[in-house]
């Protein structure tokens, strides 16, 4: 029986579902006239050759989960991984937003307009971000706005000038807002100086106080029609285009942005950890991996170097940076760098608490690594360990985990300022609290150092 995906319940032209496991879209007749020019004008060649937009391949209509309203069933590219722009770092939203208005100006060429803009229609895959929502496109109509217009502002300008602007923690409004942070609360956030620049003046701050104008007007379509040209609209997207590449975040420097330069491993030592979590690694062969707490991913990437589909969740938005400016650099595929706050991670949100899933919800994977984390959940955020060992146990079959001791520096950095409550952190508290859940497969102590690491199977 199929199974409806909820969060594609608003868009009339069509929805997505799961069939034995797959997923596929049904197309409606209400959307015939534009799914056939997206597929005859060559802008979906266009899009697909460009690896812009998710490729999608038509199967039998007898799927159609409503065939009395179905046109064609449709069964796009499988993402590896679906994020969400709360869990993005600022040149990964920067990079969507860009990919967007180049999609909106590839698609007036071809007689067509983006009709959605929202920033959920992006993801990562192989590295890159694409476009996922096939039927986002409607047939173009001389003098007709651009409909995205205020969707974009408030799905990527608006996050990115308060990220750029004012804070970077800003970005996590888009958790609050999942329909995009509303332009007159980014308005009064932003700095006074930003209305000295051009753009941020005429998209943020004139066009909230236009929505403020309108709000009550009943403005009608005909009103509307005729008033703005192609070449109007093409205006447009270039000068939210020139706005969007001029922001710049400020180098986040946090506490553990450069965790690998301050620690107390030795090269020698750094390098045996690297090769025992290589050798857990390949002994499990899982397809996917989340890395918690993964800094800049110098350890995820000994899972994604083998072309195993690995998902770096860290805390820390500058190290989320990093990660996510070397994936590009060296145009790894393999590899998605997600900020994540384990102890408050991305719940169900949206209608029903159904439309975004939790970060739990999109799991389980084979494989997950907590290497030199849980000193900061027990200790740090007073987790006690059945309950960090009962969390890991939910995300994945396999675990591999570092025991970090008190003696450790790290450790002593985080008592250094608090009593000590933990008489449990311990090896033995450790052994006793992940015994309930886990057989240890392989425990080995990292040459050069006082930690240890654990391969543990869930029972």
């Amino acid at each position: 029986m199929p199974d409806k995906v909820s969060g594609s319940f608003r868009d009339p032209s069509g929805f997505m579902f799961k069939h034995d496991g797959k997923l596929y879209r049904q197309v409606n007749q209400k959307y015939q006239e534009e799914y056939d020019l997206l597929m005859n004008s060559g802008l979906y060649d266009q899009l697909n050759k460009s690896r812009t937009l998710v490729a999608h391949k038509e199967v039998e209509l007898t799927l159609a989960p409503r065939p009395e309203i179905a046109y064609k069933v449709i069964q796009p590219e499988n993402i590896d991984f679906i994020s969400y722009p709360y869990e993005w770092c600022f040149n990964q939203l920067k990079d969507a937003a860009i990919l967007t208005l180049a999609i909106a100006r590839r698609a007036l060429e071809f007689g067509m307009s983006l009709k959605d803009a929202s920033a959920y229609n992006i993801q990562f895959q192989h590295g890159r971000p694409i476009f996922i929502d096939t039927l986002s496109f409607e047939k173009y109509e001389e003098g007709m706005p651009w409909v995205a217009y205020k969707q974009f502002c408030q799905h990527f300008l608006a996050p990115l000038a308060l990220m750029a602007k004012k804070d970077v923690r800003l970005a996590q409004q888009l958790r609050l807002y999942i329909d995009g942070i509303p332009l007159d609360l980014a308005s009064k956030l932003l700095p006074a100086n930003t209305r000295m620049n051009f753009g941020l003046t005429t998209h943020i701050h004139i066009h909230a106080k236009s929505q403020q104008r309108y709000a009550d007007k009943e403005v009608s379509e005909e009103q509307v029609k005729g008033r703005v040209s192609k070449a109007a609209i093409y205006g447009l997207l270039d000068s939210l285009l020139s706005t969007v590449r001029s922001l710049k975040v400020k180098t986040v420097q946090t506490e553990w942005t450069d965790y690998y330069q301050d620690n107390n491993y030795t090269q020698a030592s750094f390098e045996a950890k690297c090769q025992l979590v290589r050798t857990f690694i390949e002994k499990v062969q899982p397809k996917k991996v989340w890395d918690l707490g993964g800094n800049t991913g110098e350890f995820s990437r000994l899972a994604s170097d083998l072309q195993i589909s690995t998902v770096c969740f860290d805390i820390d938005p500058g190290a989320v940076q990093q990660n996510y400016d070397k994936v590009k650099q060296n145009k790894e595929k393999f590899m998605l760098p997600l900020r994540m706050d384990l102890t408050n991670p991305s719940p169900n949100l949206g209608w029903h608490n159904a439309e975004r899933e939790s970060m739990q919800a999109r799991g389980p994977v084979d494989l997950v690594m907590a290497l030199a984390l849980i000193h900061h959940l027990a200790i740090s955020n007073n987790v006690p360990m059945i309950d960090v060992a009962d969390y890991f146990a939910d995300l994945g079959e396999y675990l591999i985990i570092e025991f970090v001791p008190k003696s450790d520096s790290q450790v002593k950095r985080l008592l250094a300022s608090r009593s000590d409550i933990f008489p449990d952190y311990s090896p033995e508290g450790f052994r006793n609290a992940f015994s309930f859940l886990y057989d240890i497969i392989a425990e080995e102590k990292v040459h050069g150092s006082e930690r240890t690491l654990f391969l543990l199977k869930k029972k």
